[in-house]
């Protein structure tokens, strides 16, 4: 208890400013430096003054703890100090009244002190500040806290940790950031208060809203919960400012599936605030040149994220795979993921895998509802990504189609994607944008080319620009088409097989250009369709092969490959067999000293297929 005859003096906290000085009133200080005229004295981080040398008492040196009174604060905001010698006293804490606000509403508190309290999803020590990012229930926040030059300011605060930050609302470079005094980690009730309230806010504002799919569609409308819960795991992804890393299969699907999520993405990650560039750091797209989640694939995005979060304290991210990740062939990558704690949501139309759902946090496959992979990656990727935010539907609508005809789609969806858009494109425009992307991606390698494939999706609002640039690509992979035909076509091989199914074999090793376009897998294809036009009316399969793989392309024969890439595995010790796909379209791979065992085995289960008659 303070009595009256005891002598008050008082102490101003970090978060207290000019306003919350008073004359007359003895306060603690830190002795700050000198000068010729006098002392200057810290009354806390924001707040000195000056001891004229007529009004110091004692002797003294940096840092030294001393008290005074306010004898005049000047119009200019300068404030006159006298030393007070006083060997009993009270202290008594000035606490700043900052009224907590919400993230949301900083643009309005500029040049003002305010306190906000949230989680801090990113530290990251600079060169001159530590800046903390800090996120509640109404958005992210950068804060800029500053000891030295490349000194870490408040070591104490963690990522994770539930804070107050009490600071001047600023703007820098054309965005808002909070200038810290104090940054303090709450704990016990206080944090559990606090987190409890973000967390139910959170969970509420990233709810997607209830929209129908662009089409007409048993299967999307039966996928609409499993989407709906996509989206929001990502959508709460992006207002923590946890980063993402987008996986797509490198084919015009998987692109067309990706870059709708992308959008859909980077356009909320905008909306909610952070530094102007977050959706660079914050958000990765990478294709996987196969259809499944590669080895390769999990040790890049692993090395990406682990330097991340040691160098930039960037949470681990969540990790989108989309017309991949359903099958056996990505557990392996599943399971080293699993060591990190990485959680997944797969966006995928090739038959599932039962064991794969364990390592899933979500997973959107027409399969489990009773379709097939007709309705394709891109498809799902839009309606999802309009869930994501529906802002981005009027430039991705498109999509669906390209992806359709890109993937050689034969659900009734294709033909209602297509109607939807045909005021802007025809189906003939929509195979050359898919043909287009493939041909480019072929180029990119394992690069996203982001802002060229914007120019090939007609994303940029450049239509001029976007005709020219995939009239050229068009142009130049039908040249390299021929041409491959040309090589190939003189050397496949026809059997008839016993269930009166025309098979056709060609060696896409030795009888096809190497490491150019079209690929082994688009040159099967190509020879595939060829031989179709040859054939009408008879069920048709092609097997392009080489030294220790075969690409499988089939019509009007009731394939089912992953299961016969199953038997195959079990039913030839040491062929090293692995591989899957769709039911009819898909590959397998072999230890090359097995090839002639293993096509041998592969066709003798083609012949067994029934056919479509």
């Amino acid at each position: 208890m303070i009595h009256d005859d005891d002598i008050l003096v008082y102490r101003l906290s970090a978060g207290c400013d000019l306003s919350d000085v008073e004359e007359g009133k003895v306060y603690t200080g830190k002795v700050q430096g000198f000068a010729t005229f006098g002392m200057f004295v810290q009354l806390n981080e924001r707040i000195k003054g000056l001891v004229h040398k007529s009004n110091m008492k004692a002797e003294h040196k940096e840092k030294d703890n001393v008290l005074v009174r306010v004898r005049q604060i000047r119009p200019n905001g300068n404030i006159d100090l006298e030393e007070q010698v006083i060997q009993v006293y009270q202290v008594q804490v000035v606490e700043r009244t900052s009224n907590t606000v919400r993230i949301a509403d900083l643009s309005s508190k500029v040049g003002r002190s305010i306190a906000i309290e949230g989680e801090v999803s990113q530290i990251k020590q600079t060169s001159g500040p530590t800046i903390f990012t800090v996120v509640d229930e109404s958005g992210t926040q950068n804060v800029a806290a500053f000891v030295e030059a490349g000194v870490r300011a408040f070591p104490e605060v963690e990522l994770g940790n539930i804070v107050r930050v009490i600071g001047e609302v600023m703007m820098r470079n054309n965005q808002l950031q909070i200038e810290a005094d104090i940054i303090t980690a709450l704990s016990g009730d206080e944090e559990t208060k606090v987190r409890t309230r973000i967390e139910i806010a959170l969970d509420a504002r990233a709810e997607p809203e209830n929209i129908l799919p662009l089409v007409k569609s048993d299967v999307l409308d039966s996928l609409r919960p499993e989407m709906q819960k996509v989206a929001k795991i990502i959508r709460r992804a992006v207002f923590t400012a946890q980063p993402i890393i987008l996986r797509h299969h490198a084919d015009a699907d998987g692109i067309c599936s990706a870059v709708a999520i992308e959008q859909a993405v980077v356009s909320l990650i905008k909306e909610s605030g952070g530094d102007y560039d977050a959706d660079y750091f914050l958000f990765k797209r990478a294709p996987s040149k196969a259809p499944f989640y590669e080895i390769e694939d999990i040790t890049r995005d692993l090395d990406f994220s682990l330097k991340d979060h040691a160098r930039y304290g960037q949470k681990m991210p969540l990790v989108i795979l989309t017309d991949n990740g359903s099958t056996e062939e990505d557990e392996a990558s599943y399971k080293i993921a699993s060591v990190y704690d990485l959680p997944f949501i797969v966006i995928d139309h090739h038959h599932p895998d039962a064991t794969i759902d364990k390592y899933l946090v979500a997973h959107v496959n027409p399969y489990h509802v009773g379709g097939d992979f007709g309705i394709t990656a891109g498809m799902l990727g839009t309606e999802v990504a309009r869930l994501i935010n529906p802002k981005v539907e009027p430039i991705i609508r498109h999509l669906p189609a390209i992806a359709a005809v890109g993937d050689r789609s034969e659900a009734p969806e294709r033909a209602l994607y297509l109607a939807l858009i045909s005021d802007q494109y025809s189906e003939q425009a929509c195979k050359d944008i898919a043909l287009a992307l493939d041909y480019e991606q072929f180029w990119l390698r394992f690069n996203d080319g982001r802002e060229i494939v914007k120019d090939i999706l007609n994303l940029l609002g450049m239509p001029e620009r976007h005709a020219k640039l995939v009239k050229l690509l068009v142009e130049g992979a039908n040249t390299m088409i021929e041409d491959q035909m040309s090589a190939c076509m003189p050397h496949v091989v026809p059997r008839v097989l016993s269930n009166d199914a025309h098979l056709f074999l060609i060696d896409v090793e030795i009888h096809a250009h190497k490491f150019t376009f079209p690929p082994p897998g688009k040159t099967s294809g190509e020879v595939h369709d060829r031989l179709c036009r040859q054939n009408v009316g008879k069920p048709v399969v092609t097997i392009g092969f080489g030294p220790d793989f075969a690409v499988l392309r089939s019509r009007g024969v009731l394939m089912n490959i992953p299961r016969m890439v199953r038997e195959l595995h079990n039913e030839i010790p040491g062929g090293g067999i692995s591989g899957g796909g769709h039911l009819v379209v898909g590959s397998i791979k072999f230890v090359e000293g097995m090839r002639s065992i293993v096509l041998e085995a592969l066709i003798k289960k083609i012949s067994e297929a029934p056919v479509q008659t």
